[in-house]
């Protein structure tokens, strides 16, 4: 789906099921990651997590829009457009908008950095790399000394952690 297709699905959503116009951009933004879509108060418009929309089929992908509608519509209408206001909670009810956004699938496998301290030999995983230079050893306070990047934590470091 592109950016125009968004806008013209949302502009459609909006006159079927609000009867009333969406005047603004809708687009999409890939730095959403656990929400749905987000409606901007200052200058209302709405943005579209596209990795969920890939994901979800075309049912949820309304539900979606129409959560972000509600919003939209509340607030040009002054009317309570939170989450927690009645409107909110009506309206959403009335158009069969989504409350929460569906789960995205599984993220990817996150790489693990492995350091050696150079004086006691304790092995020490983490997520981001270290600068070996500033930091060392929590326990003798040696050099640490990177040994490789691995796909997962090694199997007797899984039942400690």
């Amino acid at each position: 789906m592109t950016e125009i297709e968004l806008q013209q699905l949302v502009e459609r959503i909006s006159l079927d099921s609000f009867s009333l116009p969406f005047r603004h951009q809708a687009k999409f933004n890939s730095r959403l990651r656990s929400t749905g879509g987000r409606y901007h108060l200052n200058d209302h418009h709405l943005d579209f997590n596209w990795k969920m929309f890939q994901e979800v089929d075309e049912a949820t992908k309304v539900a979606i829009i129409k959560h972000e509608l509600c919003h939209y519509h509340l607030h040009l209408a002054n009317k309570g457009y939170r989450h927690r206001d009645a409107d909110f909670k009506a309206l959403l009810k009335k158009t069969g908008g989504l409350r929460y956004a569906p789960a995205l699938s599984a993220k990817k496998t996150t790489k693990i950095e492995w350091y050696q301290c150079a004086s006691c030999t304790t092995d020490i995983y983490r997520k981001r790399k270290i600068d070996t230079k500033r930091y060392v050893c929590g326990k003798c306070r040696g050099h640490l000394i990177w040994k490789e990047t691995l796909d997962k934590m090694p199997n007797e470091q899984l039942s400690s952690k």
